[in-house]
């Protein structure tokens, strides 16, 4: 049996160290020669399963075994050592540096002393062009080549070092559509010369034309393995979105007032020239949550960019409170009262070394009552801080103790703390649980309900499906960044229907869709 699959991981699971499962009890066995996908929606578990055979992550338990010897993938170097290699989504390349230097980077072939033997680089990067059909400039710049010469630069940097299993990370994510075509040639060659790789994508018609067989993940939990010929892109779609409820959401039927975002004819496209939004329109009213629902990479990121200042669109309008509010910078925006619990809190969300009320009170330094002439009023910050910890039950000892030293839920509710409390009149709230334990996603969840019955707008993008279904009002589907469909009641909605909508199989008319501007 070992002779017949190059990788075979069983019993894999993966615990961090704050609790997050991302793998648990995951078999994935792969043929020599084939190309094998590994699906599922963002979140479900496939990048850290291939960190683990690419030595970059451990499992907690489980074992691998390449070619039917167990290995302990310890680091890339020892993967890459038992051929493995990795083609990462974010491209690994030195962009000031030449295709043929970043070829031989770490593996140098050496003249003398310390200097590079650049006539032996670009000779070694034209040869494996050459064999393997993967056509790059070997004198260009990296930061002067387009994208998919890029990719094919990181394939062959992997062939180079001996690699005859690949792992393609959403290979086809930059890709226009003239370039995943060279790039399925190009696959179709390899796997031709006996090479295999790992293919892992979310894009349903893709899957269906270039791999032989299939691993679907769902909440870090194996969905089986299939052969991709025996299954209709319906059951993958079944299987990759299904489903759990955990947590019900008890909220009281909405009673939407007047409008307060607007949307229109929303267009962008990004630095390699790919459409990211396709004249995007929609409206929320004060007291609804309108769920913004896909496969991510659907123009859900960029959409929220435009929404709060962070990037500009190429065409469209945006109006809040009937002022348009695109070409306001960030300050502007937050004075117009619009919140935003970003995706990445680390990043965009708190600043980590300060402490939880700084960060509390970062947007409203400029309050009148916070200040005392030119000196903050320190007893009123502190009060309302530690007010602030009480109501959102954070888990501290103090409001002066640094944020970074907390949980990822006690983050996140500092986060939703201050941006919930600054009398919004839109809350955007982007993938607001991800990574959070249940108690910390249960308060979050009831607080954005509580909030929008209240009167307030608000904007909710989430890749968990559970959580857009329970919490929103109404729901629109992205997909290929356009709107694919709008329900007006998300009550009789069924996973099936909305994976369809989601992977790209279905799509509503224009007139269907045009009902969430409420025009």
């Amino acid at each position: 049996m070992g002779e017949e699959f190059v990788i075979q991981m069983k019993g894999i699971t993966k615990v961090y160290p704050n609790g997050t499962v991302a793998n648990q009890d995951v078999n994935f066995d792969v043929k020599k020669g084939e190309i094998h996908a590994l699906m599922g929606e963002n979140g479900a578990g496939k990048s850290t399963l291939m960190k683990m055979l690419f030595g970059l992550e451990q499992p907690t338990s489980g074992e691998i075994l390449v070619n039917g010897e167990p290995v302990n993938l310890s680091s890339p170097t020892v993967a890459i050592s038992h051929g493995i290699g990795m083609v990462h989504q974010h491209f690994m390349l030195v962009p000031s540096l030449t295709v043929a230097e970043n070829m031989v980077l770490g593996m140098v072939p050496k003249k003398s002393g310390m200097l590079i033997d650049y006539k032996k680089a670009v000779a070694l990067t034209e040869e494996y062009s050459k064999k393997f059909n993967l056509p790059v400039e070997a004198n260009a710049r990296v930061a002067d080549i387009p994208v998919g010469m890029k990719q094919k630069v990181e394939i062959l940097k992997a062939l180079v070092r001996g690699a005859k299993i690949l792992i393609l990370d959403e290979p086809t994510a930059v890709l226009t559509t003239q370039e995943t075509a060279e790039l399925f040639v190009e696959l179709e060659n390899l796997k031709k010369q006996g090479y295999t790789m790992i293919f892992i994508s979310h894009k349903l018609n893709e899957i269906m034309e270039i791999t032989d067989r299939m691993t679907i993940l769902r909440g870090g939990r194996s969905m089986g393995i299939y052969n991709t010929k025996d299954v209709t892109p319906e059951e993958i779609s079944r299987l990759m979105v299904g489903r759990d409820v955990v947590l019900k959401v008890e909220k009281e039927p909405a009673q939407p007032g007047e409008e307060v975002l607007r949307v229109r004819d929303l267009e962008y496209i990004n630095e390699w020239g790919k459409k990211m939004l396709d004249k995007v329109s929609l409206s929320v009213r004060k007291g609804e949550i309108l769920g913004i629902a896909g496969v991510e990479g659907n123009g859900q990121k960029e959409l929220v960019d435009m929404l709060f200042g962070f990037n500009t669109p190429n065409a469209g309008s945006v109006k809040v409170s009937g002022e348009e509010i695109l070409g306001l910078n960030q300050r502007e925006i937050r004075e117009r009262h619009i919140s935003l619990v970003p995706e990445d809190r680390m990043l965009y969300g708190i600043a980590a070394t300060a402490s939880i009320e700084e960060n509390l009170i970062s947007d409203r330094t400029a309050n009148k009552e916070l200040n005392k002439g030119i000196l903050f009023n320190m007893s009123e910050i502190h009060k309302m801080s530690d007010q602030l910890v009480k109501d959102y039950t954070v888990l501290c000892k103090s409001a002066g103790q640094t944020i970074g030293s907390l949980s990822g839920g006690n983050i996140q509710k500092v986060v939703v703390a201050r941006e919930f409390s600054n009398d919004p009149v839109l809350i955007i709230a982007d993938q607001p649980t991800r990574g959070i334990d249940v108690g910390a996603t249960e308060f979050i969840r009831k607080k954005l309900v509580e909030l929008s019955r209240s009167g307030i707008a608000v904007l909710l993008v989430s890749a968990d499906l559970n959580e857009v279904m329970e919490l929103s009002d109404s729901l629109i589907i992205m997909c290929g960044g356009r709107i694919a469909a709008y329900f007006e009641d998300t009550r009789d909605l069924s996973d099936e229907l909305m994976g369809k909508y989601m992977l790209g199989i279905e799509q509503q008319t224009p007139e269907e869709i045009r009902r969430v501007c409420h025009e």
